[in-house]
Parts: structure tokens; sequence; C-alpha cells
């Protein structure tokens, strides 16, 4: 979508501070994107009302673009400086599909703004699955699906949502409706998203991955078709 388009204004941006950490193992960047993850998600779980919950939430987003830019200036400085690894890759695919999962069950376990657990997990597991696709055609065909609703589209929204909730933490609005004894605010909304953001990203990946798949098998099969075996001595 148009948000993972980002990544390249991103990339131009951190030039300049890229070239300052050429000493810097981006192992370490990636490593760092953890704790600060961990800590915008107890923020996240945390905020409630007032002037406090307003300064959790702003506290939250803060932490998770921080983590965000870690995780973006890892692999720029990886291929900067010449030191692109698969298992830098392999972490930093891990690491994002662990914050993608707690940051949605922290705005899910927050009883205050939401508090329906099960949504909470039912949104983590679809996003999961969306994000599966994307390494599983990476694993198969070499290559990665960026289709769908990416990561990126999904983080600028939950900043978003931070960022609103904080406004309405500050100010004591209250929620904009309710249904089905679910409150409508930013947190549901975020979550609600991310829930049929997964269910989409898993089609669109779905598809593609067959198409492509279903191409590389016709121009590089993985077996000789029977009766075909090479005879040659």
């Amino acid at each position: 979508m148009a948000l993972e388009k980002g990544r390249n204004l991103f990339k131009k941006l951190s030039e300049p501070l890229v070239s300052k950490l050429g000493g810097v193992n981006p192992a370490t960047l990636t490593w760092l994107t953890l704790p600060t993850g961990l800590a915008a998600a107890w923020l996240m779980m945390e905020a409630g009302t007032g002037q406090e919950g307003a300064l959790m939430f702003l506290g939250a987003a803060i932490l998770m673009a921080s983590a965000m830019a870690l995780d973006g200036l890892d692999g720029n400085l990886a291929r900067a400086t010449g030191r692109v690894t698969r298992w830098g890759d392999y972490l930093d695919h891990t690491l994002d599909r662990v914050l993608d999962v707690v940051w949605i069950l922290a705005l899910g376990y927050n009883l205050v703004w939401f508090g329906h657990i099960e949504l909470a997990w039912a949104a983590a597991m679809l996003t999961m699955f969306g994000s599966y696709l994307g390494t599983q055609a990476q694993a198969v065909a070499g290559s990665r699906n960026y289709g769908g609703f990416s990561r990126a589209d999904r983080m600028v929204l939950t900043f978003a949502a931070l960022i609103v909730s904080a406004i309405m933490a500050y100010t004591d609005s209250g929620s904009w409706g309710e249904w089905n004894d679910i409150e409508i605010n930013p947190i549901s909304l975020i979550i609600a998203i991310s829930g049929v953001g997964g269910i989409y990203t898993f089609i669109v990946r779905f598809y593609k991955a067959r198409a492509d798949l279903q191409s590389l098998d016709k121009t590089k099969p993985l077996s000789t078709p029977k009766g075909k075996e090479d005879t040659d001595d």
C-alpha cells in the first residue's frame, strides 16, 4: 500500500545518521527494538484517562516510533556497511512478529479503553497469518511479498490512534459510541483494522504467492517429470 513507500523516504532521511553509525553492529540496533517496543506495550496497556493517561499514550507513541526507526536503521546500516547477513534478516523478522503481536495484545488488555481480550487475540492471530505468508513466500521463492495491509501501514495508523487517544484522555472525552458492548474509540478501531487487515493481507499474499510459485515451478521445477530422468552417463 501507499504507506509502504515511506521506506524509501526513511532511507534517504536516515543516511546522515547511518554514516555516523559505521562502527555499530546492525544487530545491536535490531536487539534494541525489543526493550523499546516492550516499554511501549506496557504504556499502551496501562494508560488510563486524564493527564496521566494522556502522557502514557504519548510515551507509547514515541517509543513505538523509536522501535520502528531502529527497525529501519538496522537494515539501512547493514546494507551501507556491507554487513548484511542471513542471521540479521532472521532476527529482524522474528522481533517484528513478536512486537506486532505484543502491541495488539497490549491495547486489547487495556481494560479502560478496550478490555475485550478475546478480540485482541483474534486480531493478533489474523495479523500473524498475513505476516506469515510474506515471510513464507520469501523462504520458498526467495522474494518478499509485501502486498496487502503492510506493517508500515498498520504502524502509522496505530501511532495516529495513540495520539488521538492521548488527546481524548487529556480532555476527558468519552468514546464515540458503543457497538455490541464495545466502546468505539481509537484503540478499538485500530484493533478492528488490524484484524480485518490481517484477513485482507492473507488473501492478497496467498493468491500473489500462488501465481509467483506456479510460474516459478514452470520455469525452474523442483523435480524432473516422471519418465524424463536424465539417462546420460
